[in-house]
């Protein structure tokens, strides 16, 4: 038996699970998670093809849907960390039109530009715009603030970081660029999405194949970017 592999072809025979031992000092939930990465193959397909991170196989899925990327683009990449969409971002758009944020340090990707700074830094924006040096062509967000197991709490916390990436993304694009964003399920708060809506020619939600199916995740896509007359 054959199965597809994580960008759309097929890998050999499937493997058998690896198991693994509940080690001393070692919480359930910690053996549960390792045993999830040992056999997730989004996280072997990643390590084969040199991605940082198995997140980089839903920017892949989501180009490969709505078609976000072309060669020569201008792309910011918002809570880039540890760089696994930055690397699809360079690889897609090309070196040298690609600037990445994130407040945790990253490792250098040839070809992007990376700002190690908060977001909601006041700095921010400006400094993204001067290192980007002309409009964006597609804004990515996967920020998420850390979750705190309380659902109604931690879809504030994301919906507030959607608001501010959209707020940006507003301000920089050029007629005609897309805006992708983190939301938990439930998507968009009417308000914002019908923000949104006017400022695009077309939103959808979508999950990609790689956003594991325990998870509360889902993009907002937003193509087709109308700028104000007025340029406000």
């Amino acid at each position: 038996m054959t199965r597809k592999r994580p960008d759309g072809g097929r890998t050999g025979a499937r493997r058998p699970a690896t198991r693994v031992k509940t080690a001393r000092g070692r919480a359930p939930s910690s053996t549960r998670w390792l045993a999830r990465q040992l056999n997730d193959p989004y996280v072997a397909e990643a390590q084969q093809r040199g991605y940082r991170s198995r997140a980089a196989f839903k920017l892949i899925q989501l180009d490969e849907r709505f078609r976000l990327f072309r060669r020569g683009q201008r792309v910011i990449d918002l809570g880039a960390a540890p760089g696994g969409w930055t690397q699809v971002a360079v690889e897609r758009a090309g070196r040298g039109g690609v600037v990445a944020l994130d407040l945790l340090a990253m490792d250098p990707v040839p070809g992007a530009a990376i700002l190690c700074l908060d977001f909601l830094d006041d700095s921010a924006p400006a400094r993204l715009t001067e290192a980007l040096g002309g409009p964006a062509d597609l804004v990515l967000s996967d920020m998420a603030a850390p979750t705190t197991g309380h659902a109604a709490t931690d879809h504030l916390r994301i919906m507030a970081l959607a608001e501010v990436a959209f707020d940006f993304a507003q301000t920089v694009l050029a007629p005609g660029g897309a805006f992708v964003c983190k939301l938990f399920q439930g998507g968009a708060e009417a308000h914002l999405l019908n923000t949104i809506k006017q400022r695009f020619e077309k939103v959808r939600h979508a999950k990609p194949p790689a956003s594991r199916s325990e998870s509360a995740e889902t993009y907002l896509v937003a193509t087709g970017f109308r700028a104000p007359p007025d340029g406000g």
